[in-house]
């Protein structure tokens, strides 16, 4: 069974419901596919998929004011199912919520998406606030 790959309704009115005019980092964590789920049969890894999209979609990003701020190797989940793994972890910036929006209705990236779409296997995508660094993990 294939994991969670979009957000629901409910998920994006939420989000769009959260101020928009302020800086934002997405932590994203995605697990590709072995072969990509192309609605056209074509044979390519979901790694190869993935890399297309991260290609295809940069323009938008960029165009919007985005960029990786950290990107990381998976290596294990201490605290995690145990069958847990991610191929890509990394947390994209964009200056505002709005931003975020406005790359969703790029047309660029609405034709760089459906490489994503087939490549995902399982992914997350989470909304942070940003935040003044504290004296230790809670303050």
């Amino acid at each position: 069974m294939d994991g969670h790959i979009g957000w629901t309704q409910d998920q994006w009115q939420a989000f769009k419901d959260l101020p928009r005019d302020t800086p934002l980092n997405m932590l994203n964590l995605v697990r590709v596919r072995d072969w990509a789920a192309y609605d056209d049969d074509r044979r390519v890894t979901g790694l190869d998929a993935y890399k297309t999209y991260g290609r295809d979609s940069q323009a938008a990003f960029a165009k919007v004011g985005g960029h990786v701020l950290w990107r990381g190797a998976f290596e294990i989940g201490l605290i995690a199912p145990p069958d847990e793994r991610w191929d890509f972890c990394f947390i994209a910036y964009y200056p505002n919520a709005a931003a975020f929006i406005a790359m969703q209705f790029d047309p660029d990236y609405q034709a760089a998406v459906k490489h994503r779409q087939a490549a995902v296997f399982d992914s997350r995508l989470i909304r942070l606030g940003v935040m003044d660094l504290g004296d230790n993990f809670a303050s």
